[in-house]
């Protein structure tokens, strides 16, 4: 039998298998690219029109009404098919419509674009659509693209902003705000629209109030996959239930978080300890624990409500108040983990899930009270001293002596300091690298820069630290499974009921056994059998025996993950295409019906697909005055977690069933990949669905 003729490179590269594969241009790309997602039904119309509805009224900030006066008046704007045979020349007119991405990315981004672009070509083939690149400050420094539909086709569907990329930016001093004037006349654009977050949008209402003179028209675009743009109006009603790319990216984590969750019950040996975006909100954590049962969730807002009774007791006792009862401390917060850890682990479970947020530690009461009072610290020895707090004290040490000093002087009432002992001793027990965190450089507005740091690294510390604890008392063991104590003893030779009611502090009918408080060591397991005459003095222990008691120690072992960037660069799901698209026909439709200041939104996301309604939101009804960088500023408030929603609700009446910390199988739920090709499970988000249950 011959060889086989060997290839050359040139030969190999140039076959047509090897082509699919080493090219850009995959199956899925193909079909992504080819969708055409279906539009609202009034999107069908040749012609629409908007009308202002009453029916949504908004409490109207005061400092809006006065900074924002050209917009503020906006009503919530529904767009309806115009009338056969009325006039629609202004909504046919060709128009130059500029795009801005803004922010950090969100699967859907060029949905949005291609819905404006199919929408405004549609209505006028003469009209041009222009992306701004690198964020706002390819506006501020007029760097901008024509997209055209072969950009357009080449990017639909596809996750990322890569058609004209992305920056933060912010257009927030009146010098930005003028070269991002002039840059809009220069090109004769008729509208700018801003596709961002909370900030980003806020950054639309002040370009909508300072073009309105010029008669360009300004629209936002609620994205961030942290869900924490959502709108309802002053009754309740909700107009925007979540913003785009949170399904997306909820998704992606849920599938991996869920493949983790199969490893963990087949590895059976690690606690996997997965950090979700979302800094001020909980709302992906809520939906990837809906989506996989994960053993554990931790949800910001549910600890932030948390009060500590028996301290308001201790307190009423003596006629006081203890505020530091109000919010989960550290050291709580760490023993509640601690005791889903012990549970489990009594059933011979070592492993499992948890969830938590990357914000965790803004919800945490102490760690809010440190910052506010070292900030004040700081501040206050920098204004009193030649030199600066970090300058004079540049060591770890010398800071923690400084505050030591402070908490003395604040006892023996020498002076009057915002540093007290109990605060001194609820701060020494964090982690060194926490503690060189807190006291870290504020930023140049004096605040304290939480974005860097490890959250999970500081939860997991002061828990191994418990458990070690635990473990030393006696308190945390792996149970061992009766029937498994039985065979290894029997095997062994030894009488599984002579040594059961000495090693054991519950043998009897139970299926998981545990070892005696008192047995911690190799010695104490001596001591014990000596004492029930097992075991002669001098005597080799039972290897039997011996490898019980090992089983029955616990070893804690953990692997971190960090779920963000990897969710906001997936492509998007079937949801968000047709979510996004459909927002970026209605951007088109406010533009052409004369609309500015308004957010474009889709109603009824919840619902079937027929019940979605589109319409523009407005943003100057939606802002109020927040502390941001030292100083109050108009902006729009961020939505977190309801815990009285039904989604919160549901995750916390499952708690205990997802601990799973009873013998058996745990109740794992794998959401699978994203199949676009395909009816997904979860075809919108499962909070979105939970929450709309009963209204």
């Amino acid at each position: 039998m011959s060889d086989p003729e060997v290839l050359s490179t040139e030969e190999l590269l140039s076959h047509p298998v090897v082509l699919r594969v080493i090219d850009k241009i995959n199956p899925e790309f193909v079909e992504r690219t080819a969708y055409r997602p279906p539009v609202c039904d009034v999107f069908t119309a040749s012609v629409t029109e908007l009308i202002d509805d009453d029916a949504y009224p908004f409490e109207i900030d005061r400092e809006a009404r006065a900074q924002l006066p050209d917009i503020i008046g906006n009503k919530v704007q529904r767009i309806k098919a115009r009338p056969v045979g009325k006039a629609g020349k202004d909504y046919t007119r060709p128009r130059t419509i500029g795009i801005v991405f803004s922010g950090g990315p969100a699967p859907g981004g060029h949905n949005v674009i291609a819905g404006i672009y199919d929408a405004a070509k549609k209505a006028n083939p003469q009209s041009t659509i222009l992306g701004f690149l690198l964020g706002p400050d390819g506006i501020i420094e007029n760097e901008a693209m024509e997209i055209t539909g072969e950009i357009v086709d080449a990017h639909r569907n596809l996750g990322g902003f890569t058609m004209i990329k992305t920056g933060r930016t912010k257009i927030d001093t009146s010098e930005k705000m003028a070269l991002s004037r002039e840059t809009c006349k220069k090109l004769s654009l008729d509208a700018l629209v801003v596709v961002g977050g909370d900030d980003s949008n806020t950054n639309a209402a002040f370009l909508a109030q300072e073009m309105a003179a010029d008669g360009i028209q300004v629209i936002g675009v609620p994205k961030t996959i942290d869900g924490d743009i959502q709108v309802r109006d002053a009754g309740g009603e909700v107009l925007c239930a979540m913003s785009f790319g949170f399904h997306t990216a909820a998704r992606a984590f849920a599938n991996a978080i869920g493949n983790l969750c199969t490893d963990s019950s087949s590895d059976v040996k690690y606690w996997h300890i997965c950090k979700v975006m979302g800094r001020v909100a909980s709302h992906l954590a809520l939906e990837v624990a809906l989506q996989t049962h994960a053993n554990m969730i931790l949800i910001g807002e549910d600890l932030a409500e948390y009060t500590d009774q028996s301290r308001l007791e201790r307190a009423a006792a003596v006629n006081t108040t203890d505020y530091s009862a109000y919010g989960i401390t550290l050291r709580h917060l760490s023993r509640v983990i601690c005791d889903g850890i012990v549970r489990r682990a009594a059933v011979g479970k070592k492993y499992g899930v948890i969830v938590i947020p990357e914000g965790i530690l803004e919800f945490v009461n102490e760690i809010q009270v440190f910052i506010l009072k070292l900030s004040t610290i700081i501040a206050d020895y920098n204004a009193t001293h030649d030199r600066g707090f970090h300058k004079t004290l540049p060591l770890l040490e010398e800071k923690l002596e400084f505050l030591r000093r402070l908490a003395r002087q604040s006892e023996e009432g020498a002076a009057i300091t915002v540093w007290n002992r109990r605060d001194d001793d609820l701060f020494n027990d964090l982690p060194a690298f926490f503690q060189e965190g807190l006291l870290t450089e504020r930023d140049s507005h004096g605040n304290f820069q939480f974005s860097q740091v490890e959250t999970d690294k500081v939860i997991m510390g002061l828990v191994r630290d418990y458990l070690d604890i635990l473990k030393e008392q006696g308190e945390y063991k792996v149970g061992i499974e009766k029937a498994y104590f039985h065979k290894t003893l029997e095997k062994g030779g030894l009488d599984p009921a002579l040594f059961g009611p000495v090693l054991f502090r519950n043998y009897g009918k139970a299926p998981y056994l545990l070892v005696k408080e008192s047995i911690i060591s190799i010695k104490t397991l001596t001591q014990a059998l000596e004492a029930a005459g097992l075991l002669g003095e001098g005597e080799a222990m039972p290897a039997p025996v011996e490898k019980i008691y090992k089983k029955s120690m616990p070893d804690f072992k953990t692997q971190t993950h960090f779920y963000g960037y990897d969710g906001r660069g997936n492509d998007p799901t079937r949801f968000d295409c047709i979510y996004t698209y459909n927002l970026g026909v209605t951007v088109f439709n406010l533009i052409a019906n004369g609309a500015t200041g308004q957010m474009a939104a889709i109603k009824n996301l919840e619902g079937d697909f027929s019940t979605w309604e589109p319409m523009g939101i407005p943003i100057a009804s939606l802002m109020h005055l927040e502390e941001r960088k030292g100083k109050l500023e108009l902006v729009i408030e961020k939505s977190v977690v309801d815990i009285n929603s039904n989604a919160f609700r549901v995750a916390k009446a499952s708690r205990e069933n997802w601990l799973a910390a009873v013998p058996g199988e745990d109740n794992f739920r794998k959401p699978g990949p994203i199949r676009f090709n395909g009816k997904s499970e979860e075809d919108r988000p499962i909070t979105l669905t939970l929450n709309a249950v009963g209204r």
